[in-house]
């Protein structure tokens, strides 16, 4: 797909449909999902209402316990330890995933981090672009061929409307030069995307399709890194905690993007595109606020995908994709 394809389907859902309008009618029997944050906020949305229609769903935590908890009514649900800030985590809980399945229908790339303190992870790399990005990047890679043994498998990676505080800072990626936790956030977010856009050029003729997604404005764990006070400045939410800010999601409308990705017959024979609010969503102008809506035309362009993907394969040492 090209930066043209980025044009609304016509979609009979909207911003405002909830998960289980989405699932409604789906028989995912028989399919298997890797949903990574599959246990709190939009992930656990997401479970639930995979496995509700039928689908297995393996859910790698940071916090086996707390997810297994948090679980334990979901059918068909398998926990397995995960942290996508750790790449030899990451490794393990792919070789297990690999060993015990023979093929692989959806990987839901839910999991992040947000505007966090300033962290340094593995080599040095800055900690946000390791857990939004790396992680995610390195999991697909290794179970790619999981993925085009489906033969129609799809890959789902939440972006945010974030990824429009910052372009892939090629000279720093990792702020070296000085740390600013929201442009931290904002190129994971756009990194989120470029993945997408290259995941689906390299897997297409495996029937590997991928889409990247802006899940709307949501309250969940997500803002765990951020003050109270920080929150109210904002406009999000009151003295007590909460939600007054406009337009704002309820948790199951945020995960409803994401299922119907996975879904949705309108995405067949299509991938590589930027959703929001259950359709494909416009490429927005360079000076139109963040909460405008669209997709910047630097977080679809597939020569920046390209260049990106060759600096995680080099980085990650992660096993390459080959066309």
């Amino acid at each position: 797909m090209t930066i043209t394809d980025q044009q609304p389907l016509g979609s009979p859902f909207s911003a405002a449909t909830p998960a289980e309008d989405i699932m409604a009618g789906r028989d995912l029997s028989g399919m298997t999902a890797v949903v990574t944050g599959g246990y709190a906020g939009l992930g656990l949305e997401t479970t639930r209402a995979l496995t509700a229609a039928g689908a297995r769903v393996i859910v790698p935590a940071r916090r086996p316990h707390i997810a297994r908890a948090a679980l334990q009514e979901a059918r068909d649900c398998e926990v397995i330890p995960m942290d996508l800030a750790d790449l030899g985590s990451v490794r393990s809980a792919a070789a297990h995933i690999s060993g015990c399945l023979g093929q692989l229908d959806l990987l839901m790339a839910v999991a992040g981090v947000m505007a966090t303190p300033e962290q340094r992870v593995g080599p040095g790399w800055e900690g946000q672009l390791t857990a939004n990005h790396f992680g995610h990047f390195t999991l697909a890679c290794e179970l790619y061929p999981l993925l085009a043994a489906a033969g129609g498998a799809r890959v789902v990676v939440n972006s945010s409307a974030g990824h429009t505080l910052s372009a892939i800072r090629r000279h720093d990626p990792h702020f070296r030069t000085g740390y600013d936790k929201w442009l931290a956030y904002g190129q994971s977010k756009t990194a989120n995307a470029l993945f997408a856009v290259h995941l689906d050029t390299l897997g297409r003729g495996d029937g590997v399709r991928a889409f990247a997604l802006h899940p709307g404005k949501i309250i969940t764990g997500l803002q765990r890194q951020m003050s109270l006070q920080e929150q109210i400045d904002r406009g999000w939410v009151d003295e007590h905690g909460n939600v007054i800010g406009a337009d704002f999601k309820t948790p199951s409308q945020g995960a409803a993007t994401g299922l119907w990705a996975a879904t949705s017959l309108l995405l067949d024979s299509r991938g590589g595109l930027y959703l929001e609010d259950c359709d494909v969503a416009r490429v927005s102008a360079p000076d139109q606020p963040m909460d405008g809506g669209g997709v910047r035309a630097y977080a679809v362009d597939p020569d920046e995908a390209a260049r990106l993907w060759d600096l995680s394969v080099a980085a990650t040492g992660a096993t390459p994709i080959l066309r």
